[in-house]
């Protein structure tokens, strides 16, 4: 099996990449900032490394000189690198540091670049997506293989619902908007399909089932034993939130712009997999 590298490989998707490569037979090369941590399991139920990387690359993904021959002798190069919660800057690592990698990866003549992005992306304002936006227009205009997958959201994200509930009350903006998050082992098992059948693509991708807010809402109350109780949130009250914001984190108001928008817009793409979010809140909610 093809030799694999994976950035991005700590966190909730990069985690379940790595476990479903190493289950397939592949040998993998883990791009870490910290090995220790790497190697505990991770958030919501995401495996730890350990015995499932069979070289370690620990260094700084923003640093030209150590992404410059990380893609030495691997055959294929998944990402899914890229700034969440971080105070790191999106547009150095959400673009920047993948092109680093990319260009490695095509000077050492690896076959294939997969990219985990985000679905309707181009559409979000944010600068977190307008970054990812940037490296996947890039990686789709390169010589090499190209694979992007815009997953809707993961399951992982919504535990903030859970978090909510458990203080009692979860704000909607529009509560019939829906959305299909995914497990990260069904996104992994997606990923790595494509990487083995499919060519130069790109393809959207959700979780089985497709639910409204107000279900998310419902689900993550039922899942901590709480009544439900929401509050409805006009989206016109968004923009002066989200300046007041601003003014005191940027960075902040970034991802609060972004979160706001998958919650106003549908993030339906075609269904795989058949793990339920009820389940995983289930599993994940007393931690």
């Amino acid at each position: 099996m093809a030799t694999a590298l994976v950035i991005g490989a700590t966190g909730y998707a990069g985690r379940h990449l790595v476990a479903e490569l190493h289950d397939r037979g592949h040998s993998v090369r883990a791009l870490v900032r910290d090995r220790a941590r790497a190697e505990r399991a991770g958030p919501w139920g995401a495996p730890g490394l350990a015995g499932l990387v069979d070289e370690w690359a620990v260094g700084d993904v923003t640093h030209p000189r150590f992404t410059r021959d990380v893609a030495a002798g691997v055959e294929v190069v998944v990402s899914a690198l890229g700034v969440t919660r971080q105070k790191a800057d999106p547009w150095a690592v959400d673009n920047l540091a993948n092109l680093a990698v990319l260009h490695s990866a095509r000077t050492h003549g690896a076959r294939s670049f997969t990219y985990l992005n985000v679905f309707g992306g181009d559409r979000c304002p944010a600068q977190l997506t307008r970054a990812k936006t940037a490296f996947a227009q890039t990686l789709a205009a390169s010589d090499i293989t190209a694979q992007i997958i815009n997953p809707t959201g993961y399951f992982s994200d919504l535990m903030e619902l859970v978090t909510m509930a458990r203080r009692g009350i979860v704000p909607l903006f529009r509560p019939g908007v829906r959305i299909n998050p995914i497990h990260g082992a069904d996104l992994a098992t997606f990923t790595v399909d494509r990487m083995k059948h499919d060519g130069t693509g790109t393809w959207d991708v959700g979780g089985p089932q497709i639910l409204r807010w107000d279900e998310l809402a419902r689900t993550a109350f039922e899942a901590v034993g709480r009544r439900p109780r929401t509050v409805r949130i006009p989206p016109a009250a968004l923009p002066p939130v989200q300046r007041l914001t601003s003014l005191i984190s940027p960075r902040l108001a970034d991802l609060v712009l972004f979160a706001t928008w998958g919650m106003t817009h549908d993030g339906v793409a075609p269904r795989t997999g058949l793990r339920r979010l009820a389940d995983f809140y289930a599993e994940n909610a007393s931690r």
